[in-house]
């Protein structure tokens, strides 16, 4: 089978976004903020999904760029193995996605309806809350814009529309009104879009995988996120710092344990939770999902990932392939199950 794999290096959306002189790119006279690229992927990770893919496969490598729709207009691809993350605006997760439903070539993961929706944290969180999966009290904040005075602290400040922790630095934490409004104000103005304000959850951390299309999936051994050996002072979230800074492959923090040790009860509930937010957004072949107790041991959604993390070094504390790693999968077994799962849901033979 002839797969074309669509990815955004760090690279190529570098060039990308060089080549774009509207509003929507970063002004000259501010400098760019340090995380730009840091959902991008890197050639590690493309290399080895392509090498996995070669297992069974042809595989055509595509960068995710300006010429990617006539690439695969003219390849026509049995399938489009999608990792591609784009660079700029809420609903850059979905380009590829559309590209492949307007040529009418399957492909892997979520659709761009639910990819958008997933991006925007807002939006994801009022699906939610519709269906009673619990969340975090949230509200928005638009550039220029107060924060209301509602907002209890300790409260969490994040971009609306961004992934991989960019702009979730350790001081987005906030315990006063003055640096909440402080940091809203420096996000937006840095990202340039609205903030999303979340009353701070203060329990235990979770991020679970799942492989599959509800309701035929799998949920891969939980892992928790234990904060206690990051620097001392900072504060128990998976930030940038935390992520890309203070976790190096030459000394990885020793936060992550999985499976996770928890109670038949809590492992019911955070599983519960996930199969709901599965369904209800619409999430196919594979996702990460991440959760937080409440100040009630509650299990609350903190984020959706339908386009996962998946570094292949297990020294790189990837959460969606340290997962699947508990549970017997190798990293080339992790590429190829999703394969399978887009084959069959497409009415594609599955080897």
């Amino acid at each position: 089978m002839k797969i074309a794999l669509l990815f955004s290096s760090k690279a190529g959306m570098a060039a990308n976004l060089n080549r774009r002189p509207d509003d929507s790119t970063i002004e000259d006279d501010e400098p760019p903020p340090t995380d730009l690229l840091a959902e991008c992927d890197s050639d590690e990770t493309i290399n080895a999904v392509a090498a996995a893919l070669r297992k069974r496969h042809e595989v055509v490598p595509i960068e995710a760029d300006v010429d990617a729709y006539e690439r695969l207009r003219q390849l026509r691809p049995d399938l489009v193995f999608n990792i591609a993350e784009r660079l700029v605006g809420p609903n850059r997760e979905a380009h590829i996605p559309t590209i492949c439903e307007i040529l009418e070539l399957p492909y892997t993961g979520s659709d761009p309806l639910t990819l958008s929706l997933c991006l925007d944290k807002s939006r994801a969180k009022e699906i939610l809350s519709y269906y009673g999966i619990p969340n975090a009290p949230f509200w928005i904040v638009e550039p220029g814009r107060f924060v209301p005075a509602a907002v209890p602290l300790p409260a969490i400040v994040k971009p609306l529309y961004e992934g991989s922790s960019k702009g979730i630095k350790d001081s987005n934490v906030v315990r006063t009104r003055f640096d909440l409004d402080a940091r809203a104000d420096e996000v937006a103005r840095l990202y340039k879009q609205p903030v999303i304000v979340e009353q701070f959850l203060p329990g235990r951390e979770f991020t679970v995988g799942v492989l599959g299309t509800y309701p035929a999936i799998e949920i891969l051994p939980i892992v928790e996120i234990d904060y206690r050996d990051l620097p001392a002072g900072a504060n128990p979230i998976y930030s940038y710092e935390a992520k890309w800074i203070w976790d190096t492959p030459d000394k990885p923090l020793d936060i992550f344990s999985c499976p996770a040790d928890l109670t038949e009860a809590l492992k019911s509930r955070v599983e519960e939770v996930i199969t709901a937010t599965c369904r209800v957004l619409h999430i196919k072949d594979w996702c990460r999902i991440d959760v937080r107790l409440d100040e009630k041991g509650e299990p609350n959604i903190i984020e959706v990932n339908p386009l996962p993390g998946i570094l292949p070094k297990p020294e790189d504390n990837s959460c969606l392939p340290k997962a699947a790693r508990t549970a017997g999968y190798s990293y080339d077994d992790l590429i190829l199950r999703v394969v399978e799962e887009a084959k069959a849901r497409w009415g594609m033979a599955v080897s």
